[in-house]
């Protein structure tokens, strides 16, 4: 049985944006303390469906240490969403933090160039 795998047209592919996040805080938190309480946050302001239409993805590699900024790709649709559940963030192991947005991109190389 002969497979062919078919590509999606460009115009039925799901749009992302790339937004990128500062903390504002006292201390500095490491990925994994900021990954996880993302994915919490985003669990609590979409709920199960909400996820899997906004399907949001944290990608560590773009993670800041120094600037304590960070990367997370969403479908397009669901950008506004995406910055009020992050900046309603009140606290990181409890500490208190704001979360702020930077910038929104529909690349992820122009949202880097806010990382540095």
């Amino acid at each position: 049985c002969l497979i062919r795998i078919m590509k999606l047209m460009p115009s039925l592919r799901q749009k992302n944006r790339y937004v990128v996040f500062e903390i504002v805080a006292d201390k500095e938190f490491s990925v994994l303390e900021v990954e996880l309480e993302v994915v919490r946050i985003l669990k609590d302001f979409f709920g199960q469906l909400g996820l899997s239409k906004a399907s949001p993805l944290f990608l560590k590699e773009k993670f800041s240490s120094g600037k304590q900024r960070f990367v997370v790709k969403v479908n397009n649709k669901h950008v506004d969403e995406l910055k009020a559940a992050l900046t309603l963030s009140k606290s990181i192991k409890s500490t208190p933090v704001i979360i702020k947005s930077i910038i929104t991109s529909g690349t992820l190389k122009k949202a880097s160039l806010q990382l540095n």
